[in-house]
């Protein structure tokens, strides 16, 4: 029996662009990174190596940067769907376009002000420095009708020195983890949210602020949320987002537990009174679930690394 081709899909990962917009002196900056996955009609170019409905990856390399020039970048979200919809409305032989973006955040370098009082600054219109939060992620999918838009972001580190415990749990005899009545808790943030528009015969989010008010939310969920395990804390994050923002239907998260552990000071004659701890950067608890709105089905890979 012959090999049959399963599924298939091609295009140019991880294209750099950088958008400047002056606006006088005062300048804008979006920093990204674009992979574009195409499948559809692709059989011939695997079986028989014809190229007749291959749009080549350097072409869609390029089109990133003209499409950064004639429609700017708005947000991650827009710019993609601007792509995907090029991608599948342009070419015959591709019916669905995946594209992932990673943001890079930037903000101005403060400098000091010129009315010499303390404490004075102003910002500079066009110097930057790398803002050391998180990524932000985006995912859009497109095939000709319906729309598949996950947002997301990694590496958001959050930590509460206090308001946190972890104890009743199962005890056999391989258990040497001590109760704690009083722990820090931090974790790196990893989470995807998927949007309910689908159609553009929806009225289309407004995608900057949906994401700096998502992002908001998880954090005062982290900070208000007395913490009896990381699981907890997890469901209440995700289900703030799903109480407070009505395009998001379902949001998945991966939370490393970044341990931290009380250092024995007693051989040095000192009492460590919940002030120096041991920050282990692995083996780590991982703690990860999908928290979705009553009536919504999931959609987000288990698995982050599978978007």
């Amino acid at each position: 029996m012959p090999a049959i081709l399963g599924q298939n899909q091609y295009g140019k990962a991880e294209n750099r662009v950088v958008r400047i917009v002056r606006d006088g002196d005062t300048h804008h900056i979006k920093d990204l990174s674009v992979s574009i996955a195409l499948s559809g009609a692709m059989d011939d170019v695997h079986y028989s190596g014809s190229n007749t409905g291959v749009l080549p990856t350097d072409t869609t390399k390029n089109t990133v940067y003209a499409f950064a020039k004639a429609h700017g970048i708005e947000s991650a979200e827009q710019f993609g769907i601007h792509l995907a919809r090029h991608f599948v409305t342009s070419q015959d032989a591709i019916h669905r376009a995946r594209i992932r973006i990673e943001e890079y955040a930037w903000e101005r370098i403060p400098l000091p002000g010129t009315d010499a009082r303390p404490g004075s600054a102003t910002e500079t219109g066009h110097s930057f420095v790398r803002r050391g939060q998180e990524t932000r992620l985006a995912q859009i999918a497109y095939d000709g009708d319906r729309w598949q838009i996950v947002s997301g972001l990694t590496d958001l580190t959050v930590l509460n020195t206090t308001n946190s415990e972890f104890r009743g749990y199962v005890k056999d005899e391989y258990t040497t983890l001590k109760e704690a009545y009083d722990r820090i808790l931090a974790t790196d943030v990893s989470a995807r949210w998927r949007h309910n528009w689908t159609s553009d015969e929806q009225g289309m989010p407004d995608w900057e602020q949906s994401y700096a008010r998502t992002k908001q939310l998880l954090l005062e969920a982290f900070a208000e949320t007395y913490s009896l395990s990381l699981q907890q804390t997890l469901y209440r994050m995700g289900s703030r987002v799903i109480d407070g923002r009505s395009e998001i239907d379902e949001i998945r998260f991966s939370l490393p537990n970044k341990h931290h552990f009380l250092v024995d000071l007693e051989p040095f004659g000192q009492k460590n009174d919940n002030e120096v701890y041991f920050a282990a950067d692995r083996p780590y608890g991982l703690i990860e679930a999908t928290v979705l709105r009553d009536g919504a089905e999931a959609a987000i890979p288990v698995d982050l690394t599978n978007l």
